[in-house]
């Protein structure tokens, strides 16, 4: 992240552009969220143990997850923490802090069931998904195709996963399987996210560690103002980065590390996010890596178990000034509806918001100016962010979790360290229009957001969300769009394919002739996972008159007639 932070320096002022908000906010229909976490139950709060030294890592966390763990059709909600930092009053120039971060029982990751009346229950200690240490994101998925979706968090210094036993509670078997994640050269890892797909289709969940820095409690510079006697969050380009890590799943609860075969390794960056999709339609999932100051990474599946990093030659390691932003969530779908998927980037402010859409043969354009996102993002930082259709008008909204990464921002500058969420609505032209101020209360309210989760609490075919935020209580945010809109829900389950049924590809055409197309993932934002349901906004349209699924095995599977305004169990047939 380009951050706005200072080495015992004097403070440098910050140009604010005071720029009008994109699109008009009358062309689409009104999308509104109410919070509704307090009556539901939720009364988790993120705990980053900030301290006067301001470590880095108080600021990165902490992501959430929506699925449906007990695989009681009701999606549920797991949230990650922080763990007590050691703290000290007066932090002087050369004073070490002991290299030891502890959980506690104020610092404990929750889980809270969905009991399909509104409200949830905190079945952590139950579940046992306690976890332990710093944490940082959480990615879900059935690795074991036992049909239990799992569990694994990436995290400071240790990762952890936890295998669902599919009665209700959690195994923690990080090391049997071999994803400690421990470098004998570089040691213990700083692991921001992680997203579960089946890379080279055998029907198993491979895993993708997003690696960020290499960072040293004990030698971590001082920054900030010594002369105005002020700290901040050091800027990333003071440490060094890391190559991300690729694990292939062996079938039999065990894990190889992959990263130097599969050419991942090759490519150090400063990972944020990760978000997975079939760019070039060749029947592989790529993998998208937003990275912070550096540019972001395309690892293209060239099949056999081999990744070629094309960040810079498709088009989406720079933005179109030239710049490596502070690249931070990432969302990887088909805002267009032309077939192609595109990638949506969350940025830092003064850095806009990019938007990368997709030209087909490999290569995209930086869309974000004429798409109106740059006018509407300019202002803001960002962090966890989505691409799902909330008024489901048939064209897919962005969502953004918003605030600084400073705490103390208006101590240097003209900007606020608490920031609205930001809902930018898809015109169906191209362009976007910020419909934030029009979304409802819940909205409005100024926080340090930083993870970002989606999922349809209530089954009412409009997509709810889940953001956390620093040091106050999570926001549940019903989806409660005003529209007479019709939808269509998928939950799919593989047979040759992975159980999850990650890379499935779904086209739908309604009747009024409008085409459409989504994938099954669970990898969303910044360290977040979202429910794998599929959903698309019909519109006007009551029926979908063709229904084609592209299953990872290779199997298409083809639907007619389908009635709008439902759930669709389907199982991959069996090949012909």
């Amino acid at each position: 992240m380009h951050w706005r932070r200072f080495v015992f320096s004097t403070a440098l002022p910050i140009v604010s552009w005071a720029l009008s908000l994109a699109g008009d906010a009358d062309a689409a229909d009104p999308i509104r969220f109410e919070g509704i976490a307090e009556r539901a139950g939720i009364r988790f709060t993120v705990d980053n143990s900030v301290t006067p030294a301001r470590h880095l890592i108080e600021t990165m966390i902490a992501g959430a997850a929506v699925f449906d763990y007990d695989n009681d059709g009701k999606p549920d909600i797991y949230f990650v923490n922080g763990a007590r930092i050691p703290e000290e009053i007066e932090y002087a120039e050369g004073t070490r802090i002991p290299n030891l971060i502890k959980s506690g029982p104020a610092f404990r990751n929750a889980l809270y069931r969905n009991k399909g009346d509104g409200t949830f229950e905190d079945v952590t200690a139950r579940a046992g998904v306690a976890g332990e240490g710093y944490g940082m994101g959480v990615a879900t998925g059935d690795f074991d195709n036992d049909g239990f979706a799992d569990l694994f968090l990436p995290g400071v210094n240790r990762n952890l996963l936890y295998r669902n036993k599919g009665d209700g509670t959690f195994e923690e078997v990080t090391r049997s399987a071999g994803l400690e994640g421990i470098d004998p050269k570089r040691g213990k890892p700083w692991s921001v996210a992680a997203g579960w797909f089946d890379y080279d289709n055998d029907g198993r969940l491979d895993l993708f560690v997003v690696n960020y820095l290499l960072w040293d409690l004990e030698a971590e510079p001082l920054c900030g103002d010594a002369k105005a006697g002020f700290r901040t969050y050091c800027d990333p380009r003071l440490y060094k980065g890391l190559p991300n890590t690729l694990y292939h799943n062996n079938g039999d609860g065990t894990f190889t590390d992959v990263s130097q075969t599969s050419g991942i390794a090759a490519h150090i960056g400063k990972g944020m996010g990760v978000a997975f999709a079939d760019y070039d339609q060749d029947g592989d999932l790529d993998v998208i890596v937003t990275n912070d100051t550096e540019p972001n990474f395309l690892f293209r599946n060239n099949g056999g178990g081999r990744f070629e990093e094309v960040g810079m030659l498709a088009g989406v390691a720079y933005n179109d000034d030239g710049r490596a932003v502070s690249s931070m969530g990432a969302d990887f779908r088909d805002f267009d509806n032309d077939g192609r998927e595109d990638v949506f980037v969350s940025a830092l402010a003064n850095e806009t918001f990019p938007l990368f859409r997709n030209l087909g043969k490999g290569f995209f354009v930086d869309d974000t100016h004429r798409s109106l996102i740059a006018k509407a993002t300019v202002t803001s930082s960002g962090w966890s962010t989505g691409m799902f259709d909330f008024n489901n008008d048939g064209h897919k909204d962005l969502f953004v979790a918003g605030g600084d990464v400073q705490d103390n921002t208006e101590l240097f500058s003209s900007r606020k360290a608490k920031q609205r969420n930001l809902v930018l609505a898809n015109l169906g032209d191209g362009t976007f229009a910020d419909y934030t101020s029009q979304a409802g209360e819940a909205l409005q309210h100024e926080a340090l957001h930083r993870g970002l989760a989606f999922g349809d609490f209530d089954k009412d075919g409009r997509v709810d969300a889940v953001v956390t935020r620093l040091n106050e209580r999570t926001e549940l945010l019903r989806n409660t769009s005003p529209t007479e809109n019709h939808w269509l829900a998928f939950r799919l389950t593989g047979r040759q394919s992975n159980r999850d049924a990650i890379g499935a590809r779904i086209h739908v055409v309604g009747a009024s002739g409008r085409e459409q197309w989504n994938h099954v993932t669970t990898s969303t934002g910044y360290g977040c996972s979202s429910e794998k349901t599929v959903f698309f906004g019909l519109g006007k349209d009551g029926t979908a008159t063709l229904v084609e699924i592209r299953w990872p095995s290779g199997i298409t599977q083809t639907l007619s007639g389908i009635q709008a305004d439902q759930y669709l169990d389907l199982e991959e047939p069996a090949r012909q």
